[in-house]
């Protein structure tokens, strides 16, 4: 098993957090993984994206031209990302940041109201893992359980009052993602 996700949207959505966890994750269950994250100077507000790889097998390369995945959460991200998804591969989209649709028929295309979730949470800081829960909803790359474990070892000791509620986060976003028709 390989798969090359890209997640792309606003600088302070928890783009790179979202990516870092899922890496580190990965590391955690034994596999092999990339973390490459892209962002410039205005990086909340700017655009933010990271690159992440999990594997089985060595990865040769962290440089992609094309993805398995795709998890955008603003038009610019859907705008740029979208013609870079493998034919048969998977998008995923926030229904919030998103003005025009994606519109290709060759790919599987998610919807998640990660925005709305939170808000229904009264937490706005949970946006990400939702998206994340999402993600491991319909490409379960890693599990839950790996996600628990890379949060207790990369969070310091004095956030991990907050993980059960990441975890809930989790569990919500995989039971609200829909494949669109």
């Amino acid at each position: 098993m390989k798969k090359e996700i890209i997640i792309s949207g606003f600088g302070g959505q928890g783009v790179l957090s979202m990516g870092k966890i899922l890496a580190y994750s990965g590391l955690m269950e034994d596999k092999e993984v990339t973390w490459m994250p892209a962002y410039g100077p205005e990086q909340r507000g700017g655009t933010a994206n990271v690159t992440v790889i999990v594997s089985d097998d060595p990865i040769s390369s962290p440089i992609l031209s094309s993805y398995d995945v795709a998890v955008v959460l603003n038009q610019p991200s859907l705008d740029k990302f979208q013609p870079k998804i493998k034919e048969g591969g998977i998008l995923i989209y926030d229904g919030f940041g998103i003005i025009n649709p994606p519109t290709r028929k060759d790919i599987k295309v998610y919807r998640i109201d990660a925005m709305d979730k939170a808000a229904e949470m009264k937490n706005s800081k949970v946006f990400n893992m939702i998206v994340l829960g999402g993600l491991l909803g319909v490409c379960p790359v890693i599990s839950h359980d790996g996600v628990e474990k890379a949060l207790y070892k990369t969070l310091p000791e004095r956030h991990h009052g907050l993980i059960p509620l990441n975890m809930q986060a989790l569990k919500e976003g995989a039971g609200i993602i829909q494949l669109q028709a």
